[in-house]
């Protein structure tokens, strides 16, 4: 984009927080590929912004306030004196939305002018280290909403998430126990478990109604934690769907809908290789949860787990338990069986 170009040496002074309850604190912030970034006095990066998502809290209003799109609480304050940089963010994020694709009679025009800013963009990235660029610019908050939406995608295939009110509450007990992101318990067709960009975690209903006690689910909880910890998943969503979904995230801040559908059939077909075993034991300990349950789980003979039973860091220890006998008989019934 010829706008980057123009901007490219810009800087400012700001003040940047990164949620309501820090303090403001003096940065720089200058423009980079397709990205804001905001770094330290020493010049050390902080944080990068996507241009794709930078919104303003206060249009037309100074100083300029400006946040990432999906989080308000994380601001970039701009004061008046600094009015060439407002300006120049205000004019790259019109250019961005006007990269947009529109419904309407001219929409093809529009996503044609997309496909060719993409393509430029194409031109100075090898397709990994856009990829790169693109997971590194992804905030928190995009990265749960793609989650969800992916969330969607999977529920059509395997009906819609277990919601007994009781057997929830159960569920979230067991969350915070294991420090885990949100958790869903679905009727069927996955495997076992599941992880999703924004640490959302699936279990397949047979964890909770076919086992006699909680350490076996929660083990499933854990592998997918260490696997997410391992490799990151929206990376993962990125390698799998190609170039072109990252061109498209990095552009519009968002998956088209046929992308995140075509990867959730990938999800519930493709073989899932287990987490390595050292840093599986590893959340075992730190956690408190027995490996054992977990390792007969995934074979029924102890074979091919043995080290998950012999280096069990709870054996020889008294259990702590993870839900009362009343919560496990309510969380056993969170589909309704």
């Amino acid at each position: 984009m010829t706008a980057l170009k123009k901007y490219a040496r810009l800087e400012a002074s700001a003040l940047w927080r990164a949620s309501p309850d820090d303090q403001r604190r003096e940065v720089i912030v200058s423009i980079g590929d397709a990205t804001l970034i905001v770094s330290d006095m020493r010049d050390q990066a902080i944080t990068h912004w996507s241009l794709a998502a930078v919104q303003r809290a206060n249009p037309g209003t100074r100083p300029a306030i400006f946040h990432p799109e999906g989080d308000p609480g994380e601001t970039l304050e701009l004061a008046p004196e600094e009015a060439q940089m407002i300006d120049a963010i205000e004019k790259l994020r019109r250019a961005v939305e006007r990269a947009r694709p529109r419904p309407g009679r001219l929409r093809w025009l529009g996503m044609l002018a997309s496909v060719l800013v993409v393509a430029a963009l194409v031109i100075f990235w090898l397709p990994g280290a856009l990829l790169t660029h693109t997971v590194s610019v992804v905030p928190v908050v995009k990265r749960a909403e793609i989650g969800a939406a992916l969330l969607l995608r999977i529920e059509r295939i395997t009906g819609p998430s277990c919601a007994d009110v009781a057997g929830v509450r159960a569920l979230q007990q067991l969350r915070a126990r294991l420090g885990s992101g949100p958790i869903h318990i679905v009727p069927g067709t996955i495997s076992t478990s599941l992880h999703l960009p924004g640490g959302v975690i699936l279990l397949d209903k047979a964890l909770v109604e076919d086992f006699e006690e909680p350490d076996v689910a929660a083990g499933f909880v854990l592998a997918e934690q260490t696997l997410a910890t391992s490799a990151d998943p929206l990376r993962d969503l990125l390698e799998t769907m190609g170039p072109a979904a990252s061109f498209h995230l990095l552009t519009t801040g968002r998956l088209k809908g046929e992308t995140l559908d075509r990867y959730a059939e990938v999800l519930l077909t493709q073989e899932r290789l287990p987490p390595a075993v050292g840093p599986l034991l590893t959340a075992f300990a730190e956690r408190e949860v027995r490996s054992t349950p977990y390792a007969y789980a995934r074979d029924v003979t102890g074979e091919t787990v043995l080290t998950l039973i012999e280096a069990d860091p709870m054996a020889g220890r008294p259990p702590v338990p993870l839900l009362s006998d009343a919560d496990w008989l309510r969380l056993q019934s969170i589909c309704g069986g």
